[in-house]
């Protein structure tokens, strides 16, 4: 393996737990490393687990995850996840690529739609604490000493190119790559589009 490389890449999916989400892109990444595909407990029709009672334990599932120099591709609420497990291990993650995330910001002051109640009413089954957990990173993003990509779409209300910005703004290291039309399943319509920037990051 060159080791300029990471020796994995971990993959994490948005609230919907649909790991597939990152399929194409993996497929299309070349890369040497090991894939990892995290799933969420009690999300996307895997069973709950016992231990498993809020965002601090999907933290702890990640971090428990690298074990190595590690790069760290994340979706929407993963993209929340990640920000802390590469907090917790800044010496082993080595990139970040952070797909129409909340980041751990503010979303309603930059224009972003509140998703969670209709998205709580269409799957009841979800966790509550899903719904109720709030944590605000403003003030934690400056310390992520590796490289960041931000991929946004500029059709996604959910998340909205605001968001992307601001969080630009606040990570030091960090590179918005806006794609026309993109929503907020952009990894899946676009990866043609966000495989090549994400290849140029990773092999940095």
């Amino acid at each position: 393996m060159n080791s300029t490389l990471s020796e994995s890449l971990i993959f994490l999916p948005g609230a919907s737990g649909n790991v597939t989400v990152w399929q194409q892109v993996s497929d299309g990444l070349c890369h040497p490393g090991r894939r990892e595909f995290i799933t969420w407990p009690g999300f996307g029709g895997v069973p709950p687990e016992p231990g498993v009672h809020g965002m601090d334990d999907l933290v702890a599932r990640v971090v428990n995850a690298i074990t190595g120099p590690t790069d760290i591709l994340a979706q929407s609420m993963g993209g929340t996840i990640a920000i802390r497990a590469a907090l917790e291990k800044p010496g082993l993650v080595r990139h970040l690529v952070l797909s129409v995330t909340s980041g751990g910001i503010d979303l309603a002051s930059l224009g972003a739609a509140d998703w969670r109640p209709w998205y709580r009413d269409a799957f009841p089954s979800l966790p509550d604490w899903f719904v109720t957990e709030r944590v605000d990173l403003t003030d934690r993003l400056q310390e992520l000493p590796m490289p960041v990509l931000l991929l946004w779409g500029d059709a996604d209300p959910i998340s909205p190119v605001a968001v992307g910005k601001r969080l630009a703004e606040l990570i030091p290291r960090s590179e918005l790559v806006i794609v026309p039309g993109g929503t907020h399943d952009l990894v899946v319509e676009r990866s043609a589009d966000v495989i090549p920037p994400i290849q140029t990051l990773l092999a940095s």
